[in-house]
């Protein structure tokens, strides 16, 4: 009777788990199709279950905590999917460490606001609480030897399992389940959740793209004579100062089916007419923004990381190479200003890493810097930006994160009647149509600020460019479902939007798309620096490889047999680059000038502080 029992509970498990995941993989009814899809799903509930089970010898108490806590799984899940348009991956399990650190104020913002699925998580505990109180154990205490043994297999088992462990790769893989490691939607359509995980976190997780420094070498024979000659191109005079704006969820919504027509970025569409602009291919979509942050401050594509998903948490090197260190060796001071908490992403520990000398967190701001909705103003950023500037000495970067337009966009701005006022297609209502309107209200202003910002800089006396890109697409998932694209594209493969631009001297309008890695190189060559060889390498290589850059999940370009061997032959140069073993397979230019600044003598290359204000 007791095993009679025991295997109506692992059933029932295994049904309520299929109906829990919803894809059509794992349904209910798999159970006598494929019967390996359900019940691979929901293995590592049944280990858990069974190990609770010898530990406390109550039956539905330990499935049904199981259950439970794999019911939270799936609520997490669905979040992010409603959200970000993609399940859940390994990697986005490095975010209950910072929830500590800022993470829980920002995530919190992404909970239901219906009472429905608390009161429903507080039934199941009450329930669990009920079952240990009053279930009958299913066998006696003794004799205990039997079940310290089956305790100890079912743990290693599980512990293995959730390791990762090579050992259960012979059940998750693409073989036996389905497996799309270019698309952990269709695995999970497939495969189920939990599936799903486990397969990504089995086969890639602990997987690492090795480089081949004589592919490196070829390709250097290829591009030796015209990166050769871009390096030696002279400067431009004065080293102008350098303001990059990374503006969150920033970009053009006349991409989309019904804003064709509107003028909702008046700034950016101006300033576009004298300068250089055009879409800007990044690595993430609604969310993730260190991932683009990461590529535009290394110069590296994260392409070729695929172990990387959260760049900033899963750095081990104590110096990393990227722009700033460039900066540096130019002779520049570097500051980063961001109005949030400084160990949010680890940007403190990052920051040090890639050299900044300062770091102006939310406590360097002003007491009285506004917010407008959840989060500071982009206005308190413009501000902040011109505080940092000095009117003499070494040239200087200042990189600007900003944060009013981050999700969710269900918060209340300052100015409800703006918000209102601002147009919305047929076919948006409800949620969605006030959740666009919030997300516009504050591109609007992000917008705004560029043009105010543009407009200071123009009357110093000191040379400024001028670096404004959107980060990604805002996570306005089922607005994009409802309207379209102009070209027909996937969310998560959609561009957005960059700028250049030196706000005193206008220059011709000039179209070029690009991948946000390639960012920095192209400011190095617009600030008259060439002697960067990887920088200059980036350049050769922008216009064939910018498309390939999307976010993890989207429908990947056709690639060419040369061009097939142009992205494997970069990723062994940008593994080499990380690693500091480039270097000397790289053309030598001659020594940086760091006294091109008006006369000035520049500052020594500074040791990074990491200092948060």
């Amino acid at each position: 009777m007791r095993l009679a029992l025991l295997l109506a509970a692992v059933l029932v498990y295994v049904l309520l788990t299929g109906l829990l995941d919803g894809n059509p993989g794992v349904a209910p009814l798999r159970l006598l199709l494929q019967p390996k899809f359900p019940l691979a799903n929901a293995l590592p509930g049944l280990l858990f279950g069974g190990l609770l089970l010898l530990l406390s010898r109550r039956l539905l108490w330990s499935f049904g905590l199981a259950y439970l806590l794999q019911a939270v799984l799936y609520g997490v899940n669905m979040l992010k999917v409603a959200n970000l348009g993609t399940p859940l991956m390994p990697a986005d399990f490095r975010m209950v460490g910072q929830l500590r650190k800022g993470g829980a104020h920002l995530l919190a913002g992404y909970l239901p606001h219906s009472p429905w699925p608390y009161l429903a998580l507080l039934a199941g505990a009450a329930a669990i609480i009920a079952l240990w109180r009053f279930e009958r154990p299913l066998f006696e205490r003794r004799p205990r030897a039997r079940r310290l043994a089956g305790g100890v297999v079912l743990a290693v088992a599980l512990g293995t399992l959730l390791a990762g462990s090579q050992a259960w790769a012979g059940l998750y893989n693409g073989r036996q389940l389905w497996l799309e490691p270019w698309s952990a939607s269709a695995t999970t359509t497939h495969s189920g959740l939990v599936s799903s995980l486990l397969m990504f976190h089995i086969q890639y997780g602990h997987a690492k793209r090795k480089a081949d420094p004589a592919a490196v070498g070829q390709l250097l024979d290829r591009t030796g004579p015209a990166l050769r000659q871009r390096m030696r191109q002279p400067g431009t005079g004065a080293l102008p100062d350098i303001v990059v704006v990374q503006s969150e969820s920033f970009f053009d919504p006349s991409i989309m089916h019904g804003y064709e027509h509107c003028d909702l970025t008046p700034n950016l569409d101006r300033l576009a007419r004298h300068g250089v602009a055009g879409a800007l291919h990044v690595p993430t979509f609604g969310g993730g923004t260190i991932r683009t942050e990461f590529e535009v401050l290394t110069g590296l594509s994260l392409r070729y990381f695929e172990d990387m998903q959260f760049p900033y948490l899963q750095l081990n090197r104590k110096t990393v190479p990227g722009l700033v260190r460039t900066l540096h060796a130019h002779g520049y001071t570097t500051v980063a200003v961001h109005g949030n908490d400084p160990a949010f992403w680890n940007r403190t520990t990052a920051f040090k890493a890639l050299g900044f000398d300062r770091f102006v967190s939310r406590a360097g701001f002003p007491p009285d810097a506004p917010n407008d909705g959840k989060y500071m103003a982009d206005s308190a950023m413009t501000d902040e930006i011109m505080r940092q500037l000095k009117d003499s000495g070494p040239p200087q970067f200042v990189f600007a994160i900003s944060i009013e337009a981050h999700g969710p966009y269900d918060v209340e701005p300052k100015d409800t009647a703006a918000r209102d006022a601002i147009p919305v297609p047929a076919g948006i209502e409800g949620k969605d149509k006030l959740e666009l309107q919030n997300y516009l209200y504050h591109m609007q202003h992000a917008d705004q600020e560029l043009g105010r910002l543009a407009a200071l800089l123009a009357r110093r006396q000191r040379p400024t460019l001028l670096l404004f890109y959107g980060d990604h697409l805002p996570a306005l998932t089922d607005v994009y479902r409802t309207l379209g694209f102009v070209d027909g594209g996937d969310m998560l493969a959609e561009p957005g939007t960059w700028l250049l631009v030196d706000p005193a001297h206008p220059g011709a309008a000039v179209h070029e798309d690009i991948a946000s890695w390639m960012l920095p190189g192209r400011l190095l060559d617009a600030a008259g620096i060439h002697d960067d060889a990887y920088f200059a390498l980036t350049q050769l290589l922008a216009p064939q490889l910018a498309a390939l850059t999307r976010a993890p999940g989207a429908p990947q370009p056709d690639e060419t047999p040369e061009l097939q061997r142009l992205d494997t032959d970069m990723a062994s140069v940008a593994l080499l680059r990380m690693k500091g073993k480039l270097a000397r397979l790289l053309p030598v230019a001659a020594p940086a000038d760091t006294s091109r600044y008006a006369g000035q003598p520049a500052a020594a290359p500074a040791a990074a502080t990491g200092a948060t204000h």
